[in-house]
């Protein structure tokens, strides 16, 4: 992380936590990559979002699954608050009952997916690199790991690509290939034939744009959360390492936890966030302009 015989700088440390631990298809490790290359992929990013994906499914199903009509427990209690919220979303955005019992559990998972990727945040920076390199890999080469794979672009546009493919999926199912096929060429300037590439065009660009903006807006504010207890962590660093007094240990405390408890809602709320925008894009795909 820095050159032998001496600490590592605040540009050291800040660059070497955005590197992430990075594998080709052959699960090699990789140092340098160029800036668009297929063959290699963020190892870290895929690892916990999955985890973390597979952790969300289970408590979902384990509240199903528990579900009584009874007084409801805590647990139950909340995954019901988090269910109806949903679900009147869903009711107020998507009037297609049918197309409800899909999207309605599509848009819960995506929440509570969304919020376990941001909250690892949370944790201290240095502690899960720091807890694999020391008991799992033995080589400080693995303590390049980014934990929060909503600061990861490649997972934010992957989830909202997979967005896009549901809205091409109920554009032609509610649609048809007819119907989605006259709107592509007719909107939104009109339908005279003169006017079809240019309203052909203007649907692509919509497209794209509403893709990589539902993308680029979780991965801005994560990264840049992720950037501040980055600083906040070089702020306790510096104190620990030169010894300049008990003011800097109690500034990096207070400014710790003071962002920690901001950075609750910042999570929240992203995920909140998504989720709409999810809904929203996909009511869109059934209405008809």
């Amino acid at each position: 992380m820095a050159a032998e015989g001496h600490a590592p700088t605040s540009g050291e440390y800040i660059t070497h936590h955005l590197q992430h631990w990075q594998k080709n298809f052959q699960f090699e490790d990789v140092k340098q990559v160029d800036i668009v290359d297929f063959s290699v992929f963020n190892f870290d990013s895929l690892i916990y979002s999955t985890v973390l994906g597979l952790l969300a499914v289970f408590l979902l199903w384990r509240a199903a699954r528990k579900a009584h009509a009874g007084v409801p427990g805590r647990f139950q209690a909340a995954v019901e608050i988090l269910v109806e919220m949903v679900d009147n979303q869903a009711k107020a955005v998507i009037h297609n009952e049918k197309s409800r019992k899909v999207i309605g559990p599509v848009a819960l998972t995506v929440f509570v997916w969304i919020f376990f990727m941001n909250f690892m945040d949370m944790l201290p920076v240095d502690w899960l690199p720091t807890l694999f390199t020391n008991y799992v890999a033995h080589d400080a080469h693995h303590a390049y790991q980014r934990v929060v794979p909503t600061a990861d672009l490649s997972t934010t546009l992957s989830m909202s690509t997979f967005v896009l493919l549901l809205v091409f999926f109920y554009s032609l199912k509610i649609k048809g290939v007819g119907g989605w096929g006259h709107e592509l060429i007719s909107a939104p300037f009109g339908a005279h034939p003169v006017l079809w590439p240019f309203n052909f065009a203007m649907q692509v660009i919509e497209f794209i744009a509403k893709t990589v903006s539902h993308g680029m807006r979780l991965f801005g504010n994560m990264f840049a959360g992720e950037l501040v207890f980055m600083l906040i962590a070089l702020m306790g660093g510096g104190w620990a390492l030169t010894g300049t007094g008990i003011g800097l240990a109690i500034g990096h405390v207070l400014a710790g936890t003071v962002w920690t408890l901001f950075h609750i809602l910042v999570i929240t709320l992203q995920a909140f966030i998504f989720m709409m925008l999810t809904l929203i894009y996909l009511g869109q795909a059934h209405d008809a302009h």
